[in-house]
């Protein structure tokens, strides 16, 4: 198959998966993190790796939210050390042990 060919056909593939995975989030929108003082800083530093649906299942006490930001931190989430307190404590307040679980709809594939 010529150069060409394959860049035609790599176009193609990149368009109809481009076109699939739009026509898929606008059915399955994702619900955005609660307003609030950090919830810019959240998005920038946890959505920048996965959307809000991960954080809005969990249900952590403080001492779990810390552990579980300084791991982020670690595998590479950009927290300004003098926004880490704040974070936690936004997370923390937000999705505490016992806050009931978010009524988030199911993702088919």
């Amino acid at each position: 198959m010529s150069k060409p060919s394959l860049y035609a056909i790599s176009i193609v593939v990149v368009f109809v998966t481009t076109a699939f995975s739009m026509s898929r989030a606008q059915s399955n929108p994702v619900p955005d993190l609660p307003s609030g003082e950090m919830q810019a800083k959240a998005r920038t530093s946890c959505m920048e790796c996965h959307d809000a649906r991960i954080i809005l299942q969990q249900r952590l006490n403080k001492a779990t939210w810390t552990k579980e930001v300084d791991k982020m931190i670690k595998w590479g989430a950009v927290v300004d050390p003098k926004d880490r307190d704040a974070l936690i404590d936004y997370l923390s307040i937000n999705f505490p042990p016992d806050k009931p679980p978010e009524p988030l709809a199911r993702v088919g594939r």
